[in-house]
């Protein structure tokens, strides 16, 4: 999961130390002027919005799938949730069970499905994959990633590497943004009704050995650190299973409005394992602590 080696004295190579001078802060995170969930990208970018957070919706993906959430009203638990929704998008989108399934030998299919993608974003975030995933998060929280494979500062070939990726045709048909704003708002539904019910926040983990892909804002006191989260970005509920990714221990209060994806969302999917959650990201307070 990914980042600063261990060093609680300050020195030249220690990132944490380096921002903690207010005069080396970061800007202001990369921003769209627009998203589709009807709040300013600054603000949503913001630690105040992590401290308050608002319910955040799609722009049309309920009103224009309201069958959907009739069906899920039905739902006595969880996991038949799950089930309704994996065959109401099998039933919009031909997601073949081969393609539901990891593992499951099949022909070869063309079509681009959530799974394939969170499929390849379990082997590695920085993936053509990740980058979709990745784009999908740009495109309706108006987030730009600060990391893809390497530190995006702006445009230049780090940023030209991640757009090829993203628009790459190979992902791009079956109407793949739609079918992650579905399982977005299912993620939203299911944590409302059955994970989270009455939660704003939850306590999330996540491990690193440096601070290129989550970088440091300022320095609030010893332990805590205002932290730039890329766009999107993994993060578990278990602290043992975040050591075992690095020394270092980022531990955030996640809004679960920020949350677009997590463990037990679906009886099979890919990442299953690793109590993980895919976390839209912004500038975040995180306590550092040393494993």
């Amino acid at each position: 999961m990914g980042a600063v080696a261990r060093s609680e004295t300050p020195s030249a190579e220690n990132p944490t130390d380096r921002q903690a001078d207010p005069g080396a802060e970061l800007g202001e995170p990369a921003c769209h002027s627009t998203n589709l969930v009807g709040l300013s990208t600054a603000l949503l970018a913001s630690t105040a919005f992590n401290a308050r957070p608002e319910r955040l919706r799609i722009a049309g993906v309920r009103e224009m799938n309201g069958s959907l959430f009739d069906m899920l009203a039905e739902a006595e638990s969880l996991i038949e949730a799950g089930e309704a929704f994996n065959c109401y998008m099998m039933a919009m989108f031909g997601l073949d069970p081969e393609q539901r399934e990891p593992g499951k030998r099949g022909p070869r299919r063309y079509r681009s499905s959530f799974f394939r993608l969170l499929k390849g974003w379990g082997y590695d975030s920085n993936s053509p994959e990740g980058a979709v995933l990745k784009g999908w998060v740009e495109s309706r929280f108006g987030l730009a990633p600060t990391f893809h494979k390497r530190v995006i500062d702006g445009a230049g070939p780090v940023w030209a590497a991640y757009v090829e990726e993203k628009m790459s045709s190979r992902f791009h048909n079956n109407a793949i943004y739609v079918q992650l704003d579905m399982l977005y708002e299912f993620c939203q539904w299911a944590l409302s009704r059955f994970a989270a019910p009455d939660r704003t926040h939850l306590t999330l983990y996540r491990g690193t050995n440096s601070f290129d892909e989550h970088q440091v804002v300022t320095k609030l006191d010893r332990r805590r650190r205002v932290v730039r989260i890329n766009n999107l970005a993994s993060f578990t509920s278990d602290r043992d299973t975040a050591g075992c990714f690095g020394d270092v221990i980022l531990e955030i209060r996640v809004p679960t409005a920020k949350i677009a994806f997590f463990n037990a969302l679906l009886p099979r999917h890919p990442l299953k394992g690793e109590g993980e959650y895919l976390v839209v990201g912004g500038d975040y307070v995180a306590e550092v602590r040393y494993d």
